[in-house]
Formats: C-alpha cells, sequence, structure tokens
C-alpha cells in the first residue's frame, strides 16, 4: 500500500489516466478529482466468502461513504463496520428458533460482552432488512443459552461439549464454557440487546420462556454478589498463572467489601481482576438495564408484577449503594465518579478502555453526556491524573493493564468521539483513529502510544464494529466533519 504522501503526489496526475479504471471491489470517487482510488482497495472477504450479507448494511455502507471526503477514512468504514457480519457469525434455526453464534475475531469463543457489542451497531437497522432481524433474535436466543449454562461465566463455545484450555482453573467449570471470570457487565449487555431490538422493532415474541427464565437468573446472580451476608457468595475463581490480572486473591473471592447495596465483580469488561470489588460503570450498567427489565416487563402482554418489584428494589438498592460510595470527592479535582470503590471508603482512580468505563457512560445511556458530575469525571479520566492515559507520537488515548503500559486502545477513542459534543474534539478523535489503522483498514485491540504498527490483535471485530458505529452516528449528528477530506 503506498504511503499518504506518495498518494497525494498521484493524485495530481491524474491527467495522465494513471487511476482511470476503478477497481470492482471499492468503488469510491472522489468528488474533487472524479478520479478512483485504486489504493484503498477493500479488505472485505469475497462475496461468497461472507458469513452473513444485509441489504440494509450494504446500502448504508454505500450511502454513508458518499459523505466521507477522505478516501482512507472512507475504505476504513467500508472493511470495518460489516467487520462482525462477514467474518464472525453463525447463523442456524435451531428448534424452530434462530440461533447466532458470535466470535469475537480471532479466539473462537462468544462473549456476551462482545457479542452484543458487535451486533449492537446494525439495530437501527433491523427493520430494513428481516434477515438482519434474524440474527439478531439469534444472538439473544444463544445468550440467554449462555446464560442459563451458568451466569457467572463471560464466554462460551457454541458446542457445550467442548472443554476449554482453561477448564483447570479453580472455579466450577464445566464443557462449554470457555472461561468463567464473573463481570456485571457480561449479564447487562444482554439485555441491551434484547431490549434495544424490542423497541427498535415492537416485536415480543423474543422474549419467550427460556429469556425470562434467564433474566431471573441475571436477577439472583445480581442478589449474590450485592453479598449483603458480608460473605463472598457461591462465586470464586482463582487460576494458577504469573500475570497477576488474572488471578484472585484471598481464596478467589477477592478483596474484602462492605456491603451497600452495590454489586461486587470479580472482573473488569477488559477480563481483568478488579482490585475494589465494587466497579462503579458496571455498577451504573446495571441500574441502567434493571430499568429495561422493569419496562418489559411491566408491558400488559408480559406483566409480571413479581419480577418486576424483584428488579425494582435490586435497582434501588444498587443506586443508594451508588448515591453514597460510588460518587466520590477527589482532592484535587471534586465530585467525580469513582472506578472502583469497597464501601469502606477506599476508592480507585482509573480508566478502562474497555465498556463499561466511566468514559463511556453515556453511551451506554448511563448518565448524560452534558451531566457536570460526568463532565468534571471525563476531565479527569483524559488527563495524565488516569494512570491508564497515554499521550505519544502515535496519538492519545486510554488503555488498561491488559496489554500493559504505553498502549492505546482505538475503542477508547472512538468512546471519546461517540460521547463528545465537541466538534472539534470529535475531529480530532477521527483524525487519531484513521492513523491507528497503520495501512491495515482495520482497528486492532491496542497499539503503542509512539509506534502504531506495534498493535495487538489483528482481527478484532468489536473495534471494528464500534468504528463503523461512531462513522454512522458523525454521518447523522456532524455530518460537515465527514465533509472534510483533510481529517
Amino acid at each position: 500500500m503506498q504511503s499518504r504522501r506518495k498518494f497525494i503526489k498521484n493524485a495530481g496526475i491524474f491527467s495522465a489516466g494513471l487511476l482511470a479504471l476503478q477497481t470492482e471491489a471499492f468503488g469510491f470517487n472522489s468528488d474533487t478529482f472524479q478520479f478512483p482510488l485504486k489504493d484503498f482497495v477493500s479488505k472485505r472477504p469475497p462475496v461468497a466468502e461472507r458469513k452473513f450479507t444485509s441489504k440494509a448494511i450494504e446500502a448504508a455502507i454505500v450511502r454513508i461513504k458518499k459523505q466521507i471526503a477522505n478516501p482512507e477514512l472512507a475504505w476504513i468504514f467500508e472493511n470495518c463496520f460489516p467487520n462482525t457480519l462477514d467474518t464472525t457469525v453463525d447463523f442456524e434455526i435451531i428448534d424452530g428458533k434462530p440461533d447466532t453464534y458470535v466470535i469475537t475475531g480471532d479466539i473462537d469463543a462468544m462473549w456476551l460482552r462482545d457479542s452484543t457489542a458487535q451486533i449492537w451497531p446494525y439495530i437501527p437497522f433491523v427493520k430494513e432488512d428481516p434477515k438482519l432481524a434474524e440474527l439478531v433474535k439469534g444472538v439473544i436466543n444463544r445468550q440467554a443459552k449462555c446464560i442459563l449454562l451458568d451466569p457467572y461465566a463471560n464466554a462460551f463455545y457454541k458446542d457445550f461439549t467442548k472443554e476449554s484450555e482453561w477448564k483447570n482453573d479453580l472455579t466450577k467449570m464445566q464443557p462449554g464454557i470457555h472461561e468463567r471470570k464473573w463481570e456485571i457487565d457480561s449479564l447487562c449487555y444482554p439485555v441491551r440487546l434484547a431490549h434495544g431490538y424490542w423497541k427498535e422493532t415492537g416485536d415480543i415474541s423474543l422474549f419467550d420462556a427460556k429469556w425470562k427464565e434467564a433474566m431471573l437468573l441475571i436477577l439472583q446472580t445480581f442478589k449474590e454478589q450485592q453479598r449483603l451476608d458480608g460473605k463472598g457468595g457461591p462465586y470464586s475463581f482463582q487460576r494458577q498463572t504469573a500475570w497477576a490480572t488474572d488471578g484472585v486473591p484471598l481464596g478467589g473471592y477477592g478483596y474484602p467489601v462492605k456491603p451497600c447495596g452495590l454489586i461486587v465483580s470479580t472482573f473488569r469488561p477488559s477480563d481483568d481482576s478488579t482490585l475494589f470489588g465494587y466497579l462503579i460503570p458496571s455498577n451504573m450498567f446495571a441500574i441502567e438495564i434493571l430499568g429495561y427489565l422493569i419496562e418489559i416487563f411491566s408491558l400488559p402482554a408480559l406483566k409480571d408484577n413479581d419480577l418486576v418489584a424483584k428488579a425494582t428494589e435490586l435497582r434501588d438498592q444498587v443506586q443508594k449503594g451508588l448515591n453514597e460510595h460510588g460518587i466520590i470527592n477527589h482532592p484535587k479535582f471534586g465530585k467525580i465518579i469513582a472506578f472502583e470503590v469497597n464501601g469502606y471508603g477506599s476508592f480507585h482512580m482509573m480508566d478502562d478502555a474497555n465498556v463499561p468505563s466511566l468514559l463511556s457512560l453515556p453511551y451506554l445511556g448511563a448518565i448524560a453526556p452534558n451531566d457536570p458530575l460526568y463532565l468534571n469525571t471525563r476531565k479527569v479520566v483524559l488527563s495524565e491524573n488516569n494512570p491508564f492515559f497515554y499521550k505519544g507520537k502515535a496519538g492519545e488515548g486510554i488503555g488498561g493493564p491488559h496489554t500493559g503500559v504505553d498502549t492505546i486502545w482505538p475503542m477508547s477513542i472512538v468512546l471519546r468521539a461517540i460521547t463528545s459534543v465537541d466538534e472539534k474534539e470529535i475531529k480530532a478523535c477521527i483524525s487519531n483513529l484513521i492513523k491507528t489503522n497503520a495501512d491495515t483498514g482495520f482497528m486492532h485491540e491496542s497499539f503503542h502510544k509512539d509506534d502504531v504498527n506495534k498493535f495487538t490483535r489483528k482481527w478484532f471485530a468489536w473495534a471494528n464494529t464500534l468504528f463503523g458505529e461512531m462513522i454512522v452516528h458523525t454521518s447523522i449528528h456532524y455530518p460537515q466533519i465527514l465533509k472534510d477530506k483533510n481529517i
């Protein structure tokens, strides 16, 4: 692939006809020069090798691409937005119901979190495409099966008889489970997906007996992990490893927490263990999705007063714990949202790139993007006061312990743009993200702050599709940004 500098030089030779033929794979034409951009050849699989094709998504790609003046940005968008559908979904009908298994990319396992996050950007298009709607319903059905197999597990195999490479972890491992790390968000994301699909379509057929059974198990698991009796509950986890964030101290229950209504999350969305058990962004996500369950089971056709009462009581308890312990007075910045607390008065100040994070809270609907408390917190996490915020020659953004020091996750830059109300900031984020693709045409898990060519995971569908969602979001709310070819 040519460098940008070389490309710009070649662009001036259009009169010589060197770029006269448009590639079939990527049919983008510059509105200014009206010549095809052969340098940016599609990195999507050939049509026959794609796992799933949606007419609505293909039409959206064509439509939005025409709004993008920067050819490299248009190229990355076309590669990234359909990446989940192109490469990670396995759809079939099982027992008369759609079933969709979704891998993360280069790991053949289905995370409850990742599968929702990968599919979520397609929700606005399901009404236009019945096949896409069935695919999403298949994810919802598969997630319910996974939760019923084990609500404490974070990742599963399609084959529930398959044994994991982590089968010797000191926890209640069983076949079908890839990894058994308890993370609050693992049970929040499936509710978000089902609720989002229903709100978009009005279809309540997905809320069947199995799904309801899974929702009751979510409520039960959340209650257990409030640890109101001061004990650890039925879950513990230990692993023989030299990687500290893969282990859990004190017999696999973690450091002590004082019962206060908040829910313990033994691990973060990064799959790294927490320092203090009450992970606040995930508890705020839980408050949001408990509201979804209350809404769903208050519908006349689905009315369940007992379930609504349980969800309401739990939500009120978590909210009370959040108000009393999750909002802290930072010695320098005043009131902000804590990352982790223990109920004893201690708090851990940082933010992680994975979602839910403090930065991502408006994206999840957990707080308004212009809320003064959020804006103050955002100011802290996007500064040197967050130990995992990095600035370097390759850009700036948030990383986390999972990929080590000096590594930035493109996901954090995407979320910074989606949650921003500042056009200048959004534009800077998109410009930075273009650089981070390192001429691959895709997003990655992380890159070194001083060198985009040092990246992890060349096939990470969540980051790819989330990037696509950000461009769709920008095309709707800030179309003028995409018109700038020098972005």
